[in-house]
């Protein structure tokens, strides 16, 4: 018997062995190497394998700057769809993007999706935080959507338009372009958003330095009311304290308008346009639920939830917002470039 029991031994000692090894093996590869892993595979069984790894993760954690009656009902249509739970946190595009990095830096790794705008998602990307991922809905998205180096997606667009209290200005009061707000009479009736220095650069990139500048100088002579966040500029023009906003986003304009609110919306040329950016955490405690909640927000369902509550899907193109020959896209990776630039430029004009 001494004989049978001994191999029983080794046999239990060589399995201990072996797992012991696996485990090993697993610890010894990084978790980005195994998120990657998840965000690249294209077997034949992804979608199901995804849909089950996901749901055993139970959750994800999800920062953006879409308004949050817009960003609740869709993390809500993906929790019924899928049964995965969602953590949402909504701020300001440049919080998002602070709160990323701080934890990031922190090595604090919560976060596993961010969406927000295209030149901060880059810079997220350029400080290797976000992550390629693979989904098959980006074969009918155009270039433009889709950075080369593929380390976030855009899911949708913003168009810098110029909003209106219908109460108390007429569509035909307009002029037909934004030179035409330096008129005297709109002093005191505009508002700006405090942080468009994006805006300004895709204006300069169409007119030109000493017209988009010479513009910008004659703008800030009229006063305009500055104000932080394109919800709340939105909103201001709804209630009538801003009759005029010039650099509104479409969308947030659009979305009070189908509530009933007195506001509407005009693209002026130049129509600036910039991408919205959507990413998925290198460092993502749930990498299967990332990659889950990135395929829907850019599958025709998540783009087309967009569209219902008044949203620009990126995977539509650039339209709906003027006449696409005189649209100026901004590049996102030019503005992360240039940003201090813009920033600076902006900032010594309003001052003025």
């Amino acid at each position: 018997m001494r004989p049978v029991y001994t191999r029983y031994v080794f046999s239990l000692l060589a399995g201990f062995s072996a797992a012991l090894i696996a485990a090993q093996s697993a610890l010894a590869q990084s978790v980005p190497e195994r998120n990657a892993a998840v965000y690249m595979y294209k077997g034949a069984d992804r979608d199901q394998r995804l849909l089950e790894r996901a749901r055993k993760e139970g959750s994800l954690t999800f920062y953006t700057s879409l308004a949050t009656t817009e960003s609740i009902p869709l993390t809500q249509a993906f929790e019924k769809k899928t049964g995965v739970k969602v953590q949402l946190w909504r701020s300001l595009s440049e919080e998002v993007i602070q709160r990323t990095l701080n934890e990031a830096r922190g090595k604090r790794h919560v976060v596993d999706v961010v969406e927000t705008n295209g030149p901060e998602v880059e810079a997220l990307a350029r400080e290797q935080i976000t992550a390629e991922f693979y989904t098959p809905h980006t074969a009918k998205y155009p270039s433009w959507a889709i950075p080369k180096h593929r380390l976030w997606v855009s899911d949708r667009m913003d168009f810098f338009v110029v909003a209106y209290n219908t109460g108390k200005v007429k569509r035909d009061e307009l002029p037909a372009t934004y030179e035409g707000f330096a008129d005297p009479k709109w002093k005191g009736r505009l508002g700006i958003e405090a942080t468009d220095q994006e805006w300004l650069a895709g204006v300069v990139q169409l007119w030109g330095s000493e017209r988009g500048l010479g513009f910008f100088r004659k703008l800030v002579a009229m006063r305009p009311d500055v104000r932080k966040g394109h919800v709340l500029l939105a909103q201001l023009v709804a209630a009538g304290e801003i009759p005029v906003a010039l650099t509104a986003y479409a969308s947030n304009a659009e979305s009070s308008k189908r509530t009933g609110a007195p506001i509407d919306w005009v693209a002026l040329e130049p129509v600036v346009v910039r991408a919205q950016g959507l990413a998925v955490a290198r460092n993502a405690p749930n990498p299967n639920a990332a990659l889950l909640f990135a395929d829907y927000l850019l599958s025709p369902e998540g783009q087309q939830f967009y569209e219902s509550v008044g949203r620009f899907p990126s995977s539509r193109g650039v339209r709906g917002a003027g006449d696409p020959s005189k649209v100026t896209m901004v590049d996102s990776q030019t503005v992360a470039n240039e940003s201090a630039k813009w920033q600076k430029i902006w900032s010594e004009l309003l001052k003025r």
